[in-house]
C-alpha cells in the first residue's frame, strides 16, 4: 500500500467548516458529517470503499500498519484507500469531520 498523507489546510484564508459543507453540498458527491467525543477509540479496521475525510473540529489520529501517526486538526483532509487497515483515536477536544465515499 503507498503510504498516507494528511493534506494540511494551507489555502491563504482561514479554515472554514461551513465552507467545506457549502462546498461539499454543491457538488454530486453523497457525503456525511459525523463527531465522536474526547478520546474515543476505534480497533484496527478497514472500508471496501476510499474514504476522503475532512477535519472540521477538533482532531482525530488515524494509525496505519507501517506507517507514522497521521493526525488531522482543522482544515486536514485524508484519503484512506479501500482496503486501508486503520484504527483511529480521537484527541482529547473530541472531533467533528466530514467523509466521502469515492
Amino acid at each position: 500500500m503507498p503510504q498516507l498523507a494528511v493534506q494540511t489546510w494551507a489555502a491563504a484564508a482561514a479554515f472554514s467548516p461551513t465552507g467545506v459543507q457549502a462546498e461539499l453540498r454543491g457538488g454530486s458527491r453523497p457525503h456525511q458529517e459525523w463527531s465522536n467525543g474526547p478520546h474515543t477509540r476505534y480497533a484496527e479496521h478497514t472500508h471496501p470503499f476510499e474514504k476522503l475525510l475532512i477535519c472540521l473540529e477538533g482532531s482525530i489520529v488515524f494509525y496505519v500498519p507501517g506507517q507514522r501517526a497521521l493526525e488531522l486538526r482543522p482544515g486536514d483532509r485524508l484519503v484512506l484507500p479501500a482496503g486501508a487497515r486503520h484504527a483511529v483515536r480521537v484527541g482529547p477536544q473530541g472531533v467533528r469531520c466530514v467523509e466521502v465515499h469515492r
